[in-house]
């Protein structure tokens, strides 16, 4: 196949945890992969080769998001790019502990500007690309969470929950050329610093009593890939934690 044929998605944070995930399950589809990080270089690194030994087309770039002009580096090597963009995948995201009552703004602002503006401006820029190649499809990485009020993570289940509502107004706007949906997952990987006993006890709460495997997230993109009859949906794949 020519390189002008293989289809190319953007992943963000996909140095890692479920960004890489998902772009280890593009590039099992035949995607060519831009493969986004910040600060994660060797990370990175691993991961694209990771991807490669899969026979896929790597691009590494690395961008701060919050930055607009950074970000904006990403779409001047997409169209540098002989692979024509189908799929953006918008996972970077932070959560930080907080206390409503005692959250900055320049921390609320950092959550927002990460986790929602973030996908907006990347979807924006996206769609302009699928448009105009024959369409595309957009997946925002939400959370269980946004349906949720955890008290000690406002800014996060709040920049979640309006994503959601982002993906719908994108899907409605973008239509029909560009698909947008979203993925909630619930329980799949502890942050580094979780504590093991408070892990396990969210787990028992699940109605499955486990985690989710990673493969079961990665199916849910390949879901909403063959599916082209799909837009403005939220997936949840919580093992029925939102039924808590």
């Amino acid at each position: 196949m020519k390189k002008d044929n293989i289809p190319l998605a953007l992943v963000t944070g996909a140095a890692h945890r479920l960004g890489r995930v998902f772009a280890q399950a593009l590039a099992k589809q035949g995607y060519a992969i831009l493969l986004h990080y910040n600060h994660s270089v060797d990370e990175a690194e691993s991961t694209a080769k990771e991807l490669r030994s899969l026979g896929a087309d790597v691009i590494l770039a690395q961008a701060n998001l919050t930055d607009a002009d950074s970000a904006l580096g990403l779409f001047s090597v997409i169209d540098s790019s002989p692979h024509p963009l189908r799929v953006l995948v918008n996972s970077a995201a932070t959560m930080q502990p907080a206390d409503a009552r005692t959250l900055s703004l320049p921390d609320w602002d950092a959550t927002m500007n990460l986790n929602l503006r973030t996908p907006f401006f990347l979807a924006q820029q996206a769609q302009i690309r699928m448009r105009d190649s024959g369409g595309g499809l957009i997946v925002n990485i939400t959370d269980v969470g946004a349906e949720k009020v955890w008290s000690k993570f406002p800014d996060y289940v709040v920049s979640k929950a309006a994503l959601q509502s982002l993906t719908k107004v994108l899907a409605r706007s973008f239509a029909p050329d560009v698909r947008v949906n979203a993925i909630a997952p619930g329980l799949v990987l502890p942050a580094d610093d979780f504590p093991t006993e408070e892990w396990d006890r969210l787990v028992e709460r699940i109605p499955l009593k486990r985690p989710a495997e990673l493969s079961e997230i990665a199916s849910t993109l390949e879901f909403l890939l063959k599916n082209e009859y799909i837009t403005g949906q939220t997936i949840t794949v919580d093992g029925g934690y939102s039924l808590l």
